[in-house]
C-alpha cells in the first residue's frame, strides 16, 4: 500500500476533494462507484495526445487532430502534409515547424504541443 507522504499531490488532492476514491500507488487513483480514475504521467509515460512517448509528431489539423506523422529519431524533415500542430513526446529537447526560409513558426518543448500558423517546410527535433 501506498504511504500518503508518497502520493502525488495531484492524487492526495483528488482524494481529498472527491470522497470514496481508492489508491491504485502514488500516481494512480479511481472511484469505482463514479466511474472515474485519475493518473498522473511519470517521466517514463510522455505520450501527448496520440503521439506516442519518444516521438516527435506533425498533425494536420490544430490541437492535435486529423492526420499524424511522426518521427522516432531526432533530426529535421519535411512532413510531406500541410501542418497546423506539432508535439513533442520527448523526454528534453524540443521540436520546431519552420519555414522555408527557416523561420520558426512554432515550437513545443519536451513533453508540450503547439499549434502553427504559416506554411511550414520542415519540422527540426533538437535533442
Amino acid at each position: 500500500m501506498t504511504a500518503p507522504d508518497d502520493l502525488h499531490p495531484d492524487i492526495a488532492a483528488a482524494l481529498k476533494e472527491v470522497p470514496g476514491g481508492v489508491v491504485i500507488d502514488s500516481t494512480h487513483a479511481e472511484w469505482p462507484e463514479l466511474g472515474m480514475s485519475i493518473d498522473v504521467p511519470t517521466a517514463e509515460e510522455r505520450a501527448v495526445g496520440s503521439c506516442a512517448t519518444g516521438n516527435v509528431c506533425a498533425f494536420n489539423g490544430t490541437s492535435l487532430s486529423g492526420t499524424r506523422v511522426s518521427w522516432s529519431t531526432c533530426g529535421t524533415y519535411a512532413p510531406g502534409i500541410t501542418v497546423r500542430s506539432i508535439a513533442n513526446a520527448r523526454s528534453a529537447g524540443y521540436a520546431q515547424a519552420r519555414s522555408s526560409s527557416g523561420s520558426v513558426l512554432a515550437t513545443a518543448i519536451a513533453g508540450s504541443w503547439a499549434n502553427v500558423s504559416g506554411t511550414v517546410a520542415d519540422v527540426r527535433c533538437v535533442p
